[in-house]
């Protein structure tokens, strides 16, 4: 963090997405109204899950984490977003920027490992139905949720203490928050040793994530097929459609953006593929969850079910 002093810019310059003021008021609100969805979706969908008894389980415990992971790396991004898209000030000081890096890459890489713990749930679920409850035990449930965390706070400390030693020759971050890419394009050092850490830790958090879905899902796969009747094997099936959507979803933007050399990096392509794993994903995933699911759609009928009745007696 010292290096700061001795970098030759002051702060950095979000540069944005577009310098039309047309299209970033529209931008503006736009995003404004994916961000609304975004929290009301998560939030509803966490208060929805701790209200329910009957969600009570190890599956809706990781889902209503994922809606507040959605929910945090989302609001790292817009506000800021937003902000630079209705006023001319783009500055934004290094602390703030590498605030910003940090929660971000924070909540991004937790979500990573989340979505893998929750493809081994439906593993055991499937594979192993009656020793379910004693393996997704509330002690493994906690400890494969602390490990996401612990695993995204590594990244993401390890991110930025390597970039937060370079010096900076020039201010204008050609995007419209702090992430990793155009930040190093800034160095007027040799960034190929923290360039390929990073990637290989990137690399190790992703591949881990994917090898363990892809395990899951194959076995869950073959379970599946030894199911004789059709609506069984449907009804099986059903519990993961909604979470191989999201899987697909969150990792096919990830890898496209982020498991690629520096030199590869396309401002036009990344920025769009940023948009959407910050911006839209978070306020999709809630409503994948919610609108492909019969039991979050049950549990939302007798939550409401138990609120009129009270209301009437009022």
């Amino acid at each position: 963090m010292r290096t700061w002093n001795n970098t030759k810019v002051a702060d950095f310059i979000l540069m944005g997405l577009t310098d039309s003021g047309e299209i970033q008021v529209t931008l503006s609100a736009l995003f404004l109204l994916i961000y609304l969805i975004t929290v009301l979706g998560n939030l509803g969908m966490i208060l929805l899950i701790r209200m329910d008894l009957q969600l009570h389980t190890p599956m809706y415990f990781f889902l209503t984490h994922l809606s507040f992971i959605d929910l945090s790396y989302s609001s790292v991004i817009t506000p800021k977003t937003l902000e630079n898209l209705l006023t001319s000030t783009k500055n934004i000081s290094f602390m703030s920027c590498f605030t910003q890096l940090f929660f971000f890459v924070l909540f991004a890489a937790t979500e990573c490992v989340l979505l893998s713990t929750m493809a081994y749930d439906r593993y055991v679920a499937i594979c192993k139905p009656l020793q379910y409850p004693v393996i997704m035990s509330s002690r493994l449930c906690y400890s494969l949720l602390t490990g996401s965390y612990m695993t995204g706070l590594l990244d993401s400390s390890v991110n930025v203490l390597c970039i937060s030693t370079l010096h900076f020759c020039n201010s204008n971050v050609h995007h419209f928050f702090c992430d990793i890419s155009p930040i190093l394009a800034l160095s007027c050092t040799d960034t190929y040793g923290i360039e390929m850490m990073i990637f290989v830790l990137a690399g190790a958090t992703l591949m881990m994530s994917l090898i363990t879905i892809a395990m899951s899902y194959v076995s869950i796969l073959s379970t599946i097929m030894k199911i004789k009747s059709t609506s069984g094997k449907q009804k099986a099936f059903s519990t993961c459609t909604s979470h191989l959507l999201g899987v697909t979803v969150f990792y096919g933007t990830m890898i496209f953006t982020y498991l690629k050399p520096k030199k590869s990096y396309s401002l036009g392509k990344d920025q769009v593929a940023s948009v959407f794993y910050t911006i839209v994903i978070p306020m999709l995933n809630p409503l994948i969850y919610s609108l492909r699911n019969k039991e979050v759609k049950n549990a939302f009928f007798r939550v409401m079910q138990k609120r009129v009745p009270t209301r009437q007696l009022k």
